[in-house]
């Protein structure tokens, strides 16, 4: 087996103490199905080219030049030793500024995750008693590096014998919940409709598997690639009707009854004594 190649080392800083680590990608799409476009008459691969949409002219790459548009059609032309100015100076250490409850960990703002693992025998034993301090405290260390040409967060945690760090979206990056919520109207909901939707959770409880989630998709791309090259027909899917809305309390009634598990007594109105 291939061992997994490092996309960044450098050294884990946790207070005074200082252990070489070394990232790994923890999730990838490199395996997903993918297409190139070709030309339907020769069968030929297209290559894509930088037009001028004024000249209609391709423009050779010593001719490009990045442009940050300040108005319609206005740029600013910044040169590729400008921009490299701007990239920060790694001094490759990943440096611990707090320590946050796992619970308090808002993942909105996770973005990608990676393994962390020590680097050197030497540095197991360092490794270990970040790992399991992070672990017995419940809690993740928030860190920064210089990592792939920019300043970034990363949120570190215990998980198995090694630590989950997952880069952090920037604060500007996570959009506003209140622009997605605002329409949704304020309601009361009856006792027993929660009572039931309560039920159905608890007959449907179970534990996390990602192996049960089927990437529906990949798996009907690769089927059509394959029916392609046995020279079969392709028929069109059946159209999927949507469910229809019906009466809520009814639908719930009915989930609950399903669940294996007799649903909870209706509520009766207690009389008021006269």
């Amino acid at each position: 087996m291939v061992a997994a190649r490092a996309n960044w080392k450098g050294n884990l800083r946790f207070g005074e103490i200082s252990c070489p680590v070394a990232l790994y990608t923890g999730a990838s799409t490199s395996e997903r199905v993918s297409f190139h476009m070709i030309n339907r008459d020769t069968g030929h691969r297209l290559r894509r080219e930088f037009v001028d949409p004024v000249t209609d002219e391709p423009v050779d790459r010593e001719h490009q030049i990045k442009g940050f548009e300040i108005d319609k059609d206005q740029y600013v032309e910044v040169e590729p030793d400008e921009i490299a100015q701007a990239i920060p100076e790694s001094n490759k250490i990943l440096a611990v500024a707090a320590f946050i409850p796992c619970a308090e960990i808002d993942t909105l703002y996770f973005d990608k995750p990676y393994y962390l693992a020590p680097v050197g025998v030497s540095a197991a034993a360092a490794f270990a008693v970040i790992r399991e301090a992070l672990r017995a405290s419940n809690v993740g260390a928030l860190a920064h590096a210089v990592l792939f040409r920019r300043y970034r967060g990363l949120m570190i945690r215990a998980q198995g014998r090694g630590l989950v760090a997952h880069t952090l979206n920037f604060d500007y990056e996570v959009r506003s919940a209140s622009d997605a919520f605002e329409d949704i109207p304020k309601l009361k909901i009856q006792k027993e409709m929660i009572d039931l939707a309560k039920h159905i959770i608890d007959s449907k409880r179970g534990e996390f598997d990602p192996a049960t989630f089927d990437d529906r998709y990949e798996a009907a791309v690769a089927e059509l690639v394959k029916a392609k090259l046995a020279g079969k027909t392709i028929t069109a899917p059946k159209k999927v009707e949507p469910p229809k809305v019906g009466n809520l309390m009814e639908a719930l009634r009915a989930s609950a009854k399903q669940g294996g598990r007799p649903p909870p007594p209706k509520r009766r109105a207690t009389k008021k004594a006269a």
